[in-house]
């Protein structure tokens, strides 16, 4: 069956290749290489040295991300779902358009940047907002560099920069209380799905879409703050797949076990950011949250496994990626506790994300120096 379907989708790629509709051809390439291809080598960032090829390795990013993006939807409904949904409808659209212009093949990247930019946006942002921001996360963040490989910074993360610059008040503010009961997958936002589809004999309560802050946002304002089981569980205020540690943790296994993330860098990020904390809540408790306060909320974890990992932005070289690590989660702690926003995690990988080629080519050169001559 797989051989008469490779036959078929073989003999549809001559035809469509002698049509008048040859420039959808990475289209149809995007198609094909899902479903079967695997032998290709790549040209650009990232390359891969063992059995995995890019189909795999994204599909694997995609597969650990799904726990926490199901969470999201549990705590807050599903438009957490629409909002992924609008993310891949504008965000492929994008990728398409500028593979046709180009005549290249469609990235298997583009299926995960739309799945983790909504997962760091608040989970009642508006369609329209999170539609703007996967186009310049897209736009602006990889296809004007050249596309996948290409890309200095992590799209999904200049999207989100993006928007909390032109839309301060609906990325700072908007945030809701997580559901309870059977939670968001009987709700889409605030309604029940009785209300939604016109029965009246759904006993699901409307779920609490009262605006609350966010841990770090409270932080030293709240008079009681969450506990740290709720900060585990993902039971608080957050971005859509931010809340819950406990599905961050189990998705970042799932990217280091099969290799797909270098372990290096979530551990070093933790480790320094766990560091550093620690000192600094010592010295100014005030200011700077305790230690388990300052990893399981926001978007720490998330960040140092599912974006400062990333393969395209991220050094090369094993000692390189000890120090992108460190700076990363030291950077993280100083932007929440000095600056007036209270997360920091995406300022601090995308400014590290500008010393990555540095840092590599320092590594390099004290390695290797001498050598040749």
């Amino acid at each position: 069956m797989i051989r008469f379907l490779k036959e078929r989708l073989h003999a549809a790629r001559r035809g469509l290749e002698a049509s008048r509709f040859k420039a959808l051809m990475p289209l149809f390439n995007a198609i094909d290489g899902f479903l079967f291809r695997y032998d290709e080598v790549t040209d650009a960032a990232p390359h891969l040295r063992d059995a995995n090829n890019l189909k795999r390795m994204f599909i694997i990013v995609v597969f650990a991300a799904l726990p926490s993006a199901l969470t999201g939807i549990y705590f807050f409904g599903w438009r957490g779902f629409m909002m992924i949904l609008v993310s891949y409808t504008v965000g492929l659209s994008v990728e398409i358009t500028f593979s046709v212009i180009r005549k290249t093949e469609i990235s298997e990247g583009a299926f995960v940047t739309c799945l983790l930019f909504p997962l760091i946006l608040p989970p009642d942002l508006p369609l329209w907002m999170v539609g703007l921001g996967i186009f310049v996360a897209t736009l602006f963040g990889k296809e004007v560099f050249g596309g996948t490989g290409y890309n200095i910074f992590n799209p999904a993360l200049v999207g989100r920069v993006f928007l909390y610059v032109c839309f301060p008040t609906a990325m700072s503010w908007n945030w809701v209380q997580p559901m309870s009961g059977m939670g968001g997958f009987a709700s889409f936002r605030g309604e029940s799905l009785g209300e939604l589809t016109g029965s009246a004999s759904s006993a699901t309560p409307a779920a609490d879409v009262v605006t609350m802050a966010t841990p770090m946002a409270a932080f030293p304002s709240a008079e009681q703050l969450p506990s740290l089981v709720e900060l585990f569980l993902g039971n608080i205020a957050g971005s859509l797949g931010e809340t819950s540690a406990l599905m961050i943790i189990l998705g970042g296994t799932i990217l280091v076990v099969t290799r797909i993330a270098d372990w290096r860098i979530p551990l070093s990020f933790i480790t320094s950011a766990s560091i550093f904390s620690f000192l600094l809540h010592l010295n100014n408790p005030a200011a700077f949250p305790p230690l388990g306060y300052q990893l399981l909320s926001g978007g720490l974890l998330f960040g140092a496994f599912f974006m400062a990992t990333d393969p395209v932005t991220s050094p090369f070289s094993k000692p390189g990626r000890w120090v992108f690590g460190a700076m990363c989660g030291f950077l993280t702690i100083l932007i929440r506790g000095f600056s007036g926003y209270p997360e920091g995690v995406m300022f601090a990988i995308l400014f590290m994300n500008l010393f990555t080629p540095l840092i590599d080519h320092l590594v390099l050169h004290f390695r290797f120096r001498g050598h040749g001559r």
